[in-house]
């Protein structure tokens, strides 16, 4: 589950209908048969789960083609061509080589694969779900002859064999085995945010290596938050202030469907986890998802003491905006949609008071969000009507600090302040190429 936060590169929404294709042609159908399109239905939904569309497809590009620019560490490489097209995509792929490189990183040629592909989380998924999903990839996916672009990444930096020695290092091989003593819910949750959802990829904390710094809840790390091209991830674990703590199951359940609850809203890369992926997701999965997240003890946080609610101090301020800049600033410019009192009017606009993602020690995704505002979700088909707007054109550095600043020490959240130095590193990362 790439999160509540940027996941790995700006990933741009992807209408929902690209995942579900229907065979490329009549002969194809055809020669697939009756039996095997049940096989191709269930890769379809497998593919969603992976939130494959969101990485593979690029902005206003034919679906699974490739071509969306991802930044690493490294430096900006670009997604494959995974359509059954022979000569540019993966037409030419055997289940095995399918397989492998899902889960060991390795392409039908042999060279290794970057691991901002995901495959240390899809190496947890099992013989019959590849199956389906290889049956969806050569079936149910129109091929497109688009080439591959290469990566950005210079010399020596650029090369591949290295990562044979990562993969030595750093990738657990074998499928997701049940937990002893666990339900069958729990289990499917476990193995879905494990494996297919890849929440890891973005809400895990990753080592000098670039590895996660955990793979599961054996690990003190896993899903805690994290700090992923000029995004922070939200922690994922029952932390009180910053992470699942104070969300009901009923709560999770909804933000995973809709993108939205009385706690916070999605925005940057979750927007498109929710549009291609969660949203599909039956109750049944959804259930799963939030019982195991639910599971998870609280890691992280700021070690501030359990958020309360209180707006008295805000109140005040807003009433001599003069006095303070960022309230000036707020009122001007935010307090129509997210109201004095901090609370928005949730779900169609977010609150800030209490928002986990306001209450996060750090405030990349604040200042991002704030700097470039967030693409709309579409929830069956309908955009939502209040999209967050960016203000990169219209604030200053200083301005989008002081806000920011007023509003998390706000209605009582307690954050620190925000400094326009921060505003100015977001605000040319992001805003390069644009």
């Amino acid at each position: 589950m790439k999160k509540m936060l940027k996941g790995l590169g700006a990933a741009l929404c992807v209408a929902l209908p690209f995942i579900a294709q229907a065979p490329a042609d009549a002969a194809t159908a055809s020669a697939t048969g009756a039996a095997d399109q049940t096989l191709v239905q269930r890769g379809a939904y497998l593919a969603q789960l992976g939130d494959c569309a969101a990485c593979h497809t690029a902005p206003k590009g034919k679906p699974f083609a490739g071509g969306l620019p991802m930044n690493t560490p490294m430096g900006r490489i670009y997604v494959t061509n995974i359509t059954p097209d022979a000569r540019t995509g993966i037409g030419g792929y055997t289940e095995a080589d399918f397989a492998r490189a899902l889960r060991e990183g390795v392409a039908k040629d042999g060279h290794n694969l970057y691991p901002a592909m995901p495959y240390p989380s899809y190496a947890k998924v099992d013989d019959d779900d590849v199956k389906a999903l290889y049956a969806f990839f050569m079936h149910g996916v129109a091929p497109v002859q688009q080439a591959n672009r290469e990566s950005d990444i210079k010399w020596p930096l650029n090369m591949r064999w290295p990562l044979m020695f990562w993969n030595m290092a750093f990738l657990e091989k074998g499928g997701y085995r049940d937990k002893p003593g666990k339900d069958v819910a729990w289990n499917r949750g476990a193995y879905l945010v494990q494996g297919l959802g890849h929440c890891g990829s973005c809400h895990t904390p990753r080592g000098v290596a670039f590895q996660e710094s955990a793979l599961d809840e054996s690990g003190s790390a896993f899903l805690s938050g994290a700090l992923l091209d000029g995004w922070f991830a939200s922690n994922l674990t029952g932390e009180h202030n910053t992470g699942l703590g104070r969300w009901s199951d009923e709560d999770l359940r909804t933000f995973l469907k809709t993108g939205a609850n009385r706690h916070a809203s999605a925005f940057g890369a979750m927007t498109s986890v929710i549009n291609n992926s969660t949203q599909a997701m039956s109750d049944q999965d959804v259930a799963a998802v939030s019982t195991y997240l639910k599971s998870l003890p609280p890691v992280g946080g700021t070690g501030a003491a359990a958020y309360t609610y209180d707006p008295q101090a805000t109140k005040v301020s807003l009433d001599r905006p003069a006095n303070d800049a960022g309230a000036r600033v707020y009122t001007a410019y935010c307090m129509h949609c997210h109201g004095v009192d901090g609370h928005g009017f949730a779900p169609m606009l977010a609150p800030l008071a209490g928002n986990p993602n306001v209450l996060a020690k750090d405030a990349s995704s604040l200042i991002n969000v704030t700097l470039n505002g967030t693409g709309d979700l579409v929830i069956d088909g309908v955009p939502s009507p209040f999209p967050m707007p960016g203000f990169a054109a219209v604030l200053d550095d200083q301005q989008i600090a002081d806000v920011l600043s007023f509003v998390r020490a706000g209605w009582n959240n307690g954050a620190p302040a925000v400094g326009a130095a921060e505003v100015a590193k977001l605000r040319q990362s992001t805003q390069a190429g644009r």
